[in-house]
């Protein structure tokens, strides 16, 4: 049996064994999808444990998509991020890889979103802001980063390319002539809030909110409300998974099925 899994703590609320085990089944794989969740200190070893045991890949979520980094080979791509999500143990040492770019890249080419020359506002300088920045701006967009700490904004905005750091405040200036928006912060989740103010939001911008429970943000119920374009955070989440799965198994991942499943735990 070929055994892939997910590293964090928590990790008991993850819908990621539902999305992958709907690949498996669709394929007829002998596969199966398990969660681990070591203590911090714990890392190496159960990094190195799991490639002992033969495991094909894994996951890696919160806490640990930073630490991973000093056990594991990194790509260009999670070396510029600085994080790591996926681990692959397919070659002679573990490699680690980012597919949370890749996720936010090809759920907006899902719908359709051009990328290349857009302008792209970005809120939210954390780690999904790292992944999402990169995504945007290696596609081609010039990407304003706006982030509750300015400086947090501009030092990532150092990083990549074609982009600048704000302020929150500088939200309505920077939407008014922006085709892209995302949301990467948890702003959202919690409470019926959002991070960026209505009359900011308008018609022809697109509208990605990273949250994915609820799947209807305030913020997607404002830019629908303003004749926007919405994308839910399940997109996000389930093209990461994919990406995941496709480099894995190298096979090409049964999108609709995954998503199928995983619309079914979320509404």
């Amino acid at each position: 049996m070929q055994v892939y899994g997910l590293l964090g703590n928590p990790v008991g609320h993850s819908l990621s064994p539902r999305i992958h085990h709907a690949a498996y089944r669709e394929f007829g794989m002998d596969a199966c999808y398990a969660t681990f969740e070591p203590e911090p200190s714990e890392l190496g070893t159960a990094i190195e444990g799991a490639r002992a045991l033969g495991v094909r890949g894994l996951n890696v979520t919160i806490p640990f998509k930073q630490d991973a980094i000093s056990f594991v080979e990194l790509d260009e791509l999670a070396d510029r991020i600085g994080a790591v999500n996926t681990i692959d143990f397919g070659g002679d040492r573990p490699t680690g890889h980012n597919t949370d770019a890749v996720g936010a890249r090809r759920a907006l080419e899902r719908h359709d979103v051009a990328l290349d020359g857009a302008r792209a506002v970005l809120v939210g300088a954390g780690g999904a802001g790292r992944a999402v920045a990169f995504a945007l701006s290696d596609a081609g967009a010039t990407v304003s980063i706006a982030n509750r700490t300015e400086e947090r904004a501009e030092e990532l905005a150092t990083a990549v390319p074609n982009a600048t750091g704000h302020g929150l405040s500088a939200l309505n200036d920077l939407l008014a002539n922006a085709n892209v928006l995302v949301n990467a912060t948890s702003v959202g989740m919690e409470g019926d809030e959002s991070p960026v103010p209505a009359d900011a939001l308008h018609r022809g911008l697109t509208v990605m909110d990273i949250v994915y429970q609820p799947l209807e943000t305030r913020l997607l119920r404002d830019a629908a409300a303003a004749d926007a374009t919405t994308i839910d955070g399940a997109w996000m989440l389930l093209y990461q998974a994919v990406a995941a799965f496709e480099r894995w198994t190298g096979q090409e991942a049964p999108v609709e099925v995954m998503n199928d499943v995983l619309r079914s735990e979320l509404t």
